[in-house]
């Protein structure tokens, strides 16, 4: 038997039914019920205030603050004369031989030849512990098998391959890209590895029961579901190609950022050593940050 309730009466069910059905206007404007977009975990814009993303360029701000006041600190530190000349050079002595180089035409030289070499060792590197890691990842006899040699190299440091690759590929370019593509190699193979080993059984027994086997499986179904780890390890793996670079340049180079690196520290131009330095850190934030773009595509698409 059903029981009327009093006019202007309401139960807790009903009630909380009409709140949901209300329009949510948190984020939206007081006049306005469109909400605003937030930005996800993802967002290069995650964790940035609200007032900064209102302003155009406000990240970017931001993110040159700490730059700027060390750059003032570096010209108030060489104009106060706390170091010599030769310790730390002021910085329009840096910016005067890079303008040098330039003009001779070999700045362009050095930092082509770099980012060929890193961008190539990186290529190869990550490349083969994609591979790598995703059979260790998924079989128990490989890993078995396989990860304890591994992890034995990837604790030799860089230094140490460098007169063995001499001495099996000569004074080439074939050695220093296999010195990058070691230290590219460790950090995805590490990722994807790991990343694999926990990927959800129940995700793969439905990818299976759809009909996915093999590779098949491997491309659709478990790498989609660690693209967020795949791309640590890839941004780790282009930050070691960055500093392999250094070791790699040492094995009889003539040109590139490491041998400028180098050749500045023997012949005592620190200007110059500072500038190789400060290039390599504006190139590897380059490159990271095209590498971001590419990883904020990629989770939209299959994360």
């Amino acid at each position: 038997m059903s029981q009327t309730l009093p006019d202007g009466a309401r139960t807790r069910d009903e009630e909380g039914r009409h709140q949901s059905a209300e329009p949510a206007r948190v984020l939206g404007d007081r006049d306005s019920a469109a909400p605003r977009p937030v930005p996800g975990p993802d967002s290069p814009d995650a964790g940035v205030p609200a007032r900064v993303r209102r302003i155009p360029g406000g990240r970017v701000l931001i993110g040159a603050i700490v730059p700027l006041v060390l750059l003032a600190l570096w010209y108030g530190v060489t104009a106060a004369g706390v170091f010599s000349p030769v310790q730390l050079p002021t910085p329009q002595s840096v910016l005067a031989a890079g303008v040098e180089l330039f003009e001779r035409g070999e700045l362009y030289q050095h930092i082509a030849i770099s980012v060929q070499r890193v961008l190539l060792g990186f290529a190869v590197g990550a490349g083969l512990g994609l591979a790598l890691g995703s059979v260790l990842g998924l079989s128990k006899i490989a890993d078995s098998l396989l990860h304890p040699t591994i992890g034995a190299f990837r604790a030799v440091p860089s230094l140490a391959w460098v007169p063995l690759l001499i001495l099996w590929m000569g004074i080439y370019e074939d050695s220093k890209v296999t010195l990058i593509a070691i230290g590219a190699f460790f950090p995805v193979f590490t990722a994807v590895h790991s990343a694999l080993r926990h990927v959800d059984p129940q995700l793969v027994e439905a990818g299976r029961a759809f009909g996915y086997h093999g590779l098949r499986l491997l491309v659709t179904v478990q790498l989609p579901a660690v693209v967020p780890s795949v791309f640590s390890g890839l941004r780790l793996a282009l930050a070691q190609a960055w500093l392999f670079l250094v070791a790699a340049e040492l094995i009889a180079s003539s040109m590139g950022l490491g041998f400028l690196l180098t050749d500045s520290q023997n012949n005592g131009r620190t200007d110059r050593l500072l500038l190789a330095i400060i290039l390599l850190a504006i190139l590897g934030k380059i490159t990271d940050a095209l590498l971001g773009v590419v990883e904020r595509k990629a989770l939209k698409t299959w994360a």
